[in-house]
């Protein structure tokens, strides 16, 4: 949905009509009839009408969703809100999402580098334990950016690269920063996707999955759980997995779910089991999305739970 809030003000700030707008600038009935109803107006149309009342285009026109979640974390992310929802989102699923992949930086020190970008006491904290903290917040910016498009393999090879550039990974020859795995890679002791085959895995499940109507917080579940099994990276998939369940629940408008680390037992339990008992990873998934429920209800933040 577009939002003219911004141009209705600057019409009214320079007591301008929208008749005599789009007779000053010659704009067709079809431009006109967008704006009222809240349709996208082209780069030029923008531009043209920016320009006659004297302001930045994007001050004029905006896109505002129909997911309150998601509404939230664009507006808190676009002023960098401290204290938010957006703040504690960053902090919390990039502290528990990290740490259960071995980081050795705690919940403080992960929130210090968000709130001032600065670490103290960083004595035995290995350098991309910090980078991949940084990297993951960058992540979840692009989630929320792109939380509304189709899943694609280029979105998810693109998280993989937000979070693994400039690592100590990327400086070995054989590791696809950005792209499928070179090398094939067991998890517990069982074989995962061969690297010849990772992308007609990752092709199909993808079909399979955005061929599928009303998305449920099951169905994402059950996205991550096949993503988990293929395997596609070299290393990174467990935070790359989790991030893209949180793009699909905010594309979906499905609650989010947020993984804590004290739970990351039941966690690989429930993935490992999956294909004989899916419930233990449901249970698990759905305990975190309770963890996201008792974050809104403290920030007063309104919700429909699916």
């Amino acid at each position: 949905m577009i939002s003219y809030e911004g141009l209705e003000k600057a019409l009214k700030d320079k007591d301008i009509g929208k008749t005599e707008l789009s007779t000053q600038l010659g704009l067709s009935t079809r431009t006109v009839a967008k704006i009222s109803k809240g349709g996208k107006l082209s780069k030029r149309s923008l531009e043209k009408i920016a320009d006659y009342l004297g302001v930045k285009p994007e001050l004029l026109m905006r896109e505002v969703s129909d997911n309150k979640i998601l509404q939230v974390l664009r507006e808190e992310k676009e002023v960098k809100l401290s204290g938010g929802l957006y703040h504690e989102l960053q902090v919390r699923m990039t502290y528990n999402s990290n740490h259960i992949e071995g980081s050795k930086l705690s919940e403080d020190q992960t929130r210090l580098i968000f709130e001032t970008n600065t670490l103290d006491a960083a004595d035995g904290i290995p350098v991309d334990d910090v980078l991949e903290t940084v990297h993951h917040f960058r992540a979840i910016d692009y989630v929320i950016d792109t939380a509304e498009n189709e899943l694609t393999e280029d979105i998810i090879k693109y998280l993989h690269y937000i979070l693994k550039h400039d690592t100590k990974d990327s400086t070995l020859e054989w590791f696809a920063v950005g792209d499928y795995k070179k090398r094939a890679n067991v998890v517990g002791g069982r074989e995962t996707a061969k690297p010849s085959e990772v992308h007609k895995h990752m092709k199909s499940l993808l079909e399979r999955y955005n061929a599928k109507k009303n998305v449920t917080v099951e169905d994402i579940i059950e996205l991550n759980a096949e993503f988990e099994h293929i395997h596609p990276f070299q290393d990174g998939n467990g935070r790359v997995g989790r991030l893209v369940a949180l793009k699909e629940c905010l594309r979906h408008n499905v609650i989010p779910f947020i993984i804590e680390d004290t739970k990351k037992n039941f966690y690989y339990r429930g993935l490992s089991e999956w294909g004989n008992e899916k419930g233990w990873l449901i249970d698990t998934c759905l305990d975190g999305q309770d963890t996201f429920v008792k974050l809104l209800d403290m920030l007063e933040i309104p919700y429909e739970r699916d």
